[in-house]
């Protein structure tokens, strides 16, 4: 049986739930254009109440291929799968107070440092100063966990070799640190990724800078640097308000060129090792966000847990073979729809539909 994922509704993007995001954390010094670069993604406006916190909204993740299956479809309503957006509070250059700052966006799975390029000639050394502060960072919380670890095995206790094997792992992640090197520089033991787990290292995690030029600047000469975007925030949110034959004109008068947020947000997608899948029918055509490398059965479970449980095969479709023939009956005869197993590793822009056992 099919289980019934979609509900009857108006055709437009919809925000989808939390389970179908991935959260992004934007960070950088004050001044530096983050919050502008937040409301370029989201269209949400920065609000100054939430200036020593956080601030979440979503950026749905555009695809060329959903007006392709939407044209397959008689469908009723379409889903996107979003970016969650974290805009934090800005860091300070002398460091103070950048590590309660930083601890709030652990939970992300991609950081974003955002570089003011237009008030400096040299942005490698705000980026350099960002690396600091995120070594600073893991090195504190490493730190203290091994001091109570040692206070701790001053006593005899139950659990002593256990917390001997933990101060074990985590003693070569603090020299790596206190030498100045990120943890991700090193090849960890499945016993430090569980020493570890829990403190969620931001030198660990996927990164990418955006150098935020002056309106004027030529992003071409930033180019090649996969983990580097430049751009203009300010002229971007300025382009973002107009109506696209307005935003061509202004472009081509001004003498600039516009990266859009489509691809900003792809490149996110990328760097944070996510990968998008389809669920479509006359109800609904639907994108997913997931794990590069993620498997039928971990797609089944994202849909939803009762599909996992029942997980019999993954019957599945490539999107651009059924946009090019034009529908299921069409890719049927042609024998492009395929029969997968529970481990099958997902490809970017498969459809799924999930056979299960109830």
């Amino acid at each position: 049986p099919r289980r019934p994922l979609m509900e009857s509704g108006p055709c437009f993007p919809i925000r989808s739930p939390g389970r179908n995001s991935m959260k992004i954390g934007l960070v950088g010094y004050q001044g530096s254009g983050k919050s502008t670069m937040f409301q370029w993604l989201t269209g949400e406006v920065s609000n100054p109440a939430l200036a020593h916190t956080t601030q979440t909204a979503m950026a749905v993740i555009p695809d060329d291929r959903v007006a392709g299956l939407c044209a397959v479809y008689n469908h009723k309503k379409v889903t996107l799968a979003s970016l969650e957006i974290v805009d934090t509070p800005g860091l300070a250059h002398d460091q103070e107070g950048n590590p309660a700052r930083l601890a709030m966006i652990r939970e992300a799975g991609c950081l974003v440092h955002v570089a003011a390029a237009y008030r400096t000639e040299n942005p490698r050394a705000e980026q350099a100063a960002f690396e600091e502060d995120l070594l600073l960072t893991d090195l504190e919380i490493v730190t203290n966990r091994i001091e109570r670890l040692k206070e701790s095995l001053r006593k005899p206790r139950p659990d002593r070799e256990k917390q001997q094997a933990e101060m074990d792992a985590l003693e070569p992640i603090f020299e790596q640190l206190n030498a100045g090197r990120p943890v991700r520089d090193l090849k960890l033991s499945s016993e430090q990724w569980a020493a570890t787990r829990s403190f969620q290292l931001l030198t660990l995690k996927p990164r990418i800078t955006v150098l935020n030029l002056a309106e004027d600047e030529d992003p071409a000469k930033f180019a090649g640097d996969p983990q580097v975007i430049a751009v203009s925030l300010l002229l971007e949110q300025q382009l973002a308000g107009l109506p696209p034959e307005e935003q061509a004109a202004f472009c081509e008068e001004m003498g600039v060129s516009s990266i859009g947020t489509a691809g900003v947000i792809r490149r996110l997608m990328e760097v944070s090792g996510q990968t998008l899948f389809f669920t479509a029918g006359e109800k609904e055509v639907r994108t997913w966000l997931i794990h590069q490398g993620a498997t039928a059965l971990e797609a089944a479970d994202s849909i939803h847990s009762d599909l996992a449980r029942g997980f019999i095969r993954a019957e599945t479709i490539s999107c651009d073979d059924l946009i090019r023939l034009g529908s299921e009956r069409e890719v049927k005869a042609a024998n492009l729809v395929r029969q997968e197993p529970k481990d099958y590793v997902l490809q970017d822009g498969d459809i799924i539909n999930i056979r299960f056992s109830v």
